[in-house]
């Protein structure tokens, strides 16, 4: 089984998705982590509340119980269910944190794209936030970013860092020359984005909880980062 089993009660489970494995895809007989997971739980419930593009690694919560399911769904619209993502990017910013806002839309080849804020309303767009910190860099070249969310909209923090001139290395649909010439010197074969935190409140107990993945993809150790 390619997806690793982080936690696991009888309410949720926390499992880690490698990169280059869709989290669901709706090809039949094609392997993914919902499938696998099914697999395991020998055909029991199991409740999608957030997802991860098929290129990036990184930790998914599910539910075991429709209620368990529910509750985590409630959460992730609250912001209560937190999610941190590490990201390594082309470029140095020009400020070690900020936030960025934009509004997204999905165009018809399935790509986000940034609307100006007075086209938003009428061209459908949705208002997108995500929060960085800078970690570190390399030669001046390349940084490797802490990032929040405040919204999960598709693709947002592709299109939101490639917008603000930090492509993410290994990025092919959102990345520019520069990076995708840096990606082939880093030989960086997968987007370069971790979801490497998850915090939320236990459906049940409602206890807190934390969990962390160190990232597997091998640009994040060039920075000698102690994850």
């Amino acid at each position: 089984m390619r997806t690793s089993i982080e936690y696991e009660d009888n309410h949720i489970i926390v499992a880690y998705k490698p990169a280059g494995f869709a989290a669901q895809t709706a090809g039949v007989g094609q392997p993914d982590m919902v499938s696998e997971l099914k697999n395991y739980t020998k055909g029991g419930y199991l409740g999608i509340i957030h997802r991860l593009d098929q290129p990036v690694e990184g930790l998914l919560v599910f539910g075991k119980t429709r209620e368990a399911a529910a509750s985590l769904t409630k959460q992730l619209g609250a912001g209560t269910l937190h999610k941190h993502y590490y990201a390594a990017v082309c470029g140095v910013p020009a400020k070690t944190q900020g936030e960025l806002t934009d509004y997204l839309r999905k165009s018809p080849d399935r790509r986000a794209e940034i609307v100006p804020v007075e086209q938003a309303e009428s061209a459908g767009a949705r208002r997108a936030v995500l929060r960085y910190r800078l970690l570190g860099t390399q030669s001046e070249k390349y940084s490797l970013l802490d990032i929040h969310i405040d919204t999960g909209r598709f693709h947002q923090i592709r299109a939101q860092l490639s917008h603000a001139g930090l492509p993410i290395l290994g990025d092919t649909k959102y990345g520019t020359e520069q990076s995708r010439q840096m990606s082939r010197e880093l030989s960086v074969g997968s987007v370069a984005l971790c979801a490497c935190e998850l915090t939320f409140l236990h459906p049940v107990s409602g206890e807190r909880l934390c969990f962390q993945v160190v990232p597997r993809g091998a640009v994040f150790q060039k920075f000698g980062y102690d994850f």
